[in-house]
């Protein structure tokens, strides 16, 4: 080992670690390689800035008088429904969430569509939104309406909760059939018409920690520009994934679930997003510092865009049937470049996550650790691994009689 957490953590108090982002730690190897610079390095930083479905908001908005039990009834937050099946006062909503009457979400093509994102997003920004709340009543709970205007700056928590996001790599989406495609990967093109992927490639955290030898629940982050941490390992986490000969997954692999105080972060870090013709879901910003403990991990941190590939899926057939089949493998560089081949045919290519959104966040990491306002933590468990047992299943269906 070169160094431990609480050597850097003190280094970074005495100004003196030095720093690099994952862009900027590829030039370093290939001047003085990698045993040099992992002597020299004591953090990477990371980031991605893309599309996370599965995100979500916690809220307790305090007592009224006469008290009302929000938990059992309905509760909309600007017309989107929230989910009251906790308590009292505590609400959570969910960035997938749709109103239920809202014409503009009939999700045809050309709508524009508003829900829990933007919800999330508007309560950030700082923005009043409007609670209306129905409910049953009781004893100790009498009342049974409630509208009212939220602020976050007047409500007790209000929590960021993630169940997935920052996938280690993920599809390049494409469509083969003769019909547009309206997807959470976007608008697929008719006939190979596009190819649409989404992570920040050589800057995404996983790529550049693997195996989760620094990350692991417990350890400290940049979540949607405030301070955050890792809860827990994503849903569909799949540890299990085929990996190159770098060891870097080929397919959809680990996930990660993260908690932050929604009052630190920042409207700009966390955005609400229209996918036309499919719903909502929210665009967060994320970053992890690796830490250098060892040449090992100072190596995975220089990967480039060119050693991670990704499977090219057909999403008219082989992705909403489960099929496994894979069109193809390519490589993020050719992503990036602007078009790839499939079956012989030149497609032209875009990304859903914002390679410049993932530069900012990990340089504004990295200054947050330089001005000593960010230190590492430990995790307090590890994220289980291809050697843990854990296995990512399917829904094994059990038919019931319906009467």
């Amino acid at each position: 080992m070169l160094r431990t957490i609480t050597e850097i953590n003190e280094k970074l108090k005495a100004g003196k670690a030095i720093i690099t982002t994952a862009e900027e730690i590829i030039d370093v190897v290939k001047e003085k390689g990698v045993a040099l610079a992992a002597k020299e390095v004591d953090i990477v930083t990371t980031g991605t800035f893309s599309p996370m479905c599965s995100s979500g908001a916690y809220f307790n908005i305090g007592h009224t008088k006469p008290r009302i039990k929000l938990g059992g009834g309905h509760v909309c937050i600007n017309d989107v429904p929230a989910y009251t099946g906790f308590a009292a006062t505590d609400i959570f909503i969910g960035a997938n969430a749709l109103p239920d009457n809202d014409p503009r979400n009939r999700l045809y093509p050309g709508e524009f569509n508003y829900g829990g994102g933007h919800v999330i997003e508007e309560i950030v920004a700082g923005e009043d939104v409007q609670l209306v709340a129905n409910s049953y009543g009781t004893d100790c709970y009498p009342r049974k309406k409630l509208a009212t205007w939220l602020n976050i700056n007047d409500i007790n928590q209000a929590v960021l909760f993630n169940p997935r996001n920052a996938y280690q790599n993920y599809n390049v989406a494409v469509n083969l059939s003769n019909k547009t495609l309206y997807t959470y990967m976007g608008i697929l093109k008719p006939k190979l018409g596009n190819a649409n992927f989404s992570t920040a490639g050589q800057l995404s955290p996983l790529f550049n920690d693997p195996y989760y030898k620094t990350i692991g629940i417990g350890t400290r982050v940049f979540l949607g520009g405030g301070i955050g941490y890792i809860a827990w390992w994503g849903t569909q986490h799949n540890p299990n994934a085929p990996r190159n000969n770098l060891g870097i997954p080929s397919r959809p692999a680990a996930t990660l679930a993260f908690i932050g105080d929604l009052k630190q972060m920042k409207q700009k870090w966390l955005v609400g997003t229209s996918m036309i013709g499919y719903g909502v879901t929210l665009t967060v910003g994320i970053g992890i510092p690796i830490p250098i403990l060892s040449d090992e991990i100072l190596k995975f941190t220089s990967i480039t865009d060119a050693d991670i590939t990704a499977p090219v899926v057909d999403y008219s057939k082989a992705y909403p049937q489960c099929n496994p089949d894979i069109l193809t493998e390519v490589n993020y560089a050719q992503l990036r470049s602007g078009n790839i081949t499939i079956k012989g045919k030149k497609v032209p290519t875009a990304s859903l996550s914002s390679y410049a959104g993932a530069v900012s966040i990990a340089t504004n990491l990295k200054q947050w650790l330089q001005d000593g306002k960010f230190l590492l933590s430990e995790p307090v468990a590890p994220i289980p691994g291809s050697g843990s047992g854990y296995q990512l299943k399917p829904l094994v269906e059990r038919p019931i009689r319906i009467q």
